[in-house]
């Protein structure tokens, strides 16, 4: 485990339990091929709640004048797959991974669903080990280190987060839709809806084409409607 110390010594995590951390980094595959050992599902379940609780605060106070709504556009951008599984990559993360071999010459090393849950296996393993204080920290000083200001996440493309995630799994198509459009007072209003291979998965709505299509994907990616393709 002395790899995993010194990568997370780096942001002031001093690991404790060490098991804790292997589980995080074993990939079910990896068990079925070593005797059914633990692996990191479990974890995984307890950081992904433990990082919306994280960023949920951290945008909380960051931004005091934005509404609920907002405030749930922000966090869906921040902790998309495509964004904690870069950062895993970045922090390197991917090469400590535990694959089974089926699963390592099938490129699962670099498949953006295993990353980002490894991201939050980790996560997971921080809280259970150091405690929420820890774990905030580690967040704040890797996934939220760059967030200035609503202007840098609201930059960030979830069209673009969208598309990658569902052309993941397979080859689709994803097309946008006015699905209608009527006024309010002075202004058109459009509804747009994003479909995958003609199936309605999600729909928002905006002044604009644009930032209509904007809120069907945001809406999509912060209800984890594309893992139903």
């Amino acid at each position: 485990m002395t790899k995993i110390n010194d990568l997370l010594a780096r942001f002031g995590v001093e690991v404790s339990d060490g098991a804790l951390y292997q589980v995080a980094l074993t990939h079910s595959s990896y068990a079925n091929e070593n005797g059914g050992i633990e692996y990191n599902e479990r974890i995984e379940f307890l950081g992904d709640a433990v990082l919306e609780l994280i960023v949920s605060r951290f945008l909380y106070d960051a931004f005091p004048e934005r509404a609920e709504g907002e405030l749930t556009k922000f966090r869906a951008n921040l902790v998309c797959e495509k964004s904690l599984a870069a950062l895993a990559v970045e922090l390197g993360f991917d090469k400590l991974l535990l694959l089974g071999r089926g699963e390592e010459l099938g490129g699962g090393r670099t498949r953006p669903a295993i990353l980002c849950d490894l991201f939050e296996s980790i996560l997971g393993a921080i809280y259970l080990d150091l405690g929420y204080e820890v774990a905030r920290k580690f967040i704040e000083t890797t996934l939220l280190v760059d967030v200035e200001s609503a202007e840098t996440i609201e930059k960030m493309d979830p069209k673009t987060y969208l598309q990658e995630l569902l052309q993941v799994k397979k080859n689709i198509k994803i097309e946008y839709r006015v699905i209608r459009e009527y006024r309010i007072d002075n202004d058109t209003v459009f509804d747009v809806g994003v479909f995958v291979d003609d199936k309605l998965l999600a729909e928002g709505s905006g002044y604009s084409k644009k930032k209509a299509s904007l809120e069907a994907a945001r809406l999509a990616l912060e209800e984890k409607r594309y893992a139903e393709i």
